[in-house]
């Protein structure tokens, strides 16, 4: 069911960058680029409501344990100041405040804390300041990916005691292991996250965005 956005309320659109969202991005996600106009429909509503919107992306420095070439898992992407650092070009951007991850080159999952991948200490982000001045209740939170970044991010706001939603239509997965994305939203709706579905006629947007993406460039 559609949220129902009023001013107690945060969308949380989580890192729909190129790397990720871009077939050509250096970290693509399957199907990346298909929710942005779901997700820009939702932005439109949060707006219309006078919901909060927030962003988060990552925004890595060109060295940083996180990547391979430095010890860490993920191939070099999100480079602060780079094409592939950059929002989406067809997201909605800009209709709210920006919280940059991993600029000092932690680990940033989740929108509410980054973690020193050496120390393993954790810090907290702008995010929740950002909206415990707002008086915000509940989260809905869409974006890539589902399996990392959006879990990260909805089982923080679950630990601080916002009501958390996650809107299906608009996330997808890394899957780096067949069913990662699936299980991963089976944990948030075992932690108390509600599961949004998409209407019938976002989904045939959504499947048409898909075909457009897959189509030969």
């Amino acid at each position: 069911m559609q949220p129902d956005y009023d001013a107690t309320i945060a969308l949380i659109v989580v890192d729909v960058q190129n790397d990720f969202a871009d077939p050509a991005g250096s970290l693509s996600v399957a199907g990346g680029a298909a929710i942005v106009p779901y997700l820009n429909g939702q932005i439109a509503a949060a707006l219309a409501g006078g919901a909060l919107v927030a962003y988060t992306c990552d925004w890595h420095p060109p060295s940083t344990p996180h990547f391979a070439k430095d010890g860490g898992p993920w191939p070099v992407h999100c480079v602060a100041g780079t094409w592939g650092a950059a929002f989406h070009p067809a997201l909605t951007a800009g209709a709210g405040p920006s919280v940059r991850k991993g600029a000092n080159g932690e680990d940033g999952y989740s929108g509410f804390t980054l973690r020193d991948p050496l120390t393993g200490a954790t810090v907290p982000t702008a995010l929740a300041g950002l909206l415990r001045g707002r008086g915000i209740r509940r989260v809905v939170v869409g974006g890539l990916a589902t399996d990392y970044c959006v879990r990260a991010t909805a089982l923080d706001a679950v630990a601080l005691g916002y009501r958390t939603s996650v809107l299906v239509g608009g996330v997808r997965a890394v899957d780096l292991r067949p069913g990662d994305g699936a299980g991963a939203l089976a944990q948030l709706v075992d932690a108390g996250v509600e599961l949004v579905e998409p209407s019938v006629a976002a989904t045939a947007e959504e499947s048409a965005a898909e075909m457009a993406e897959e189509a030969p460039r």
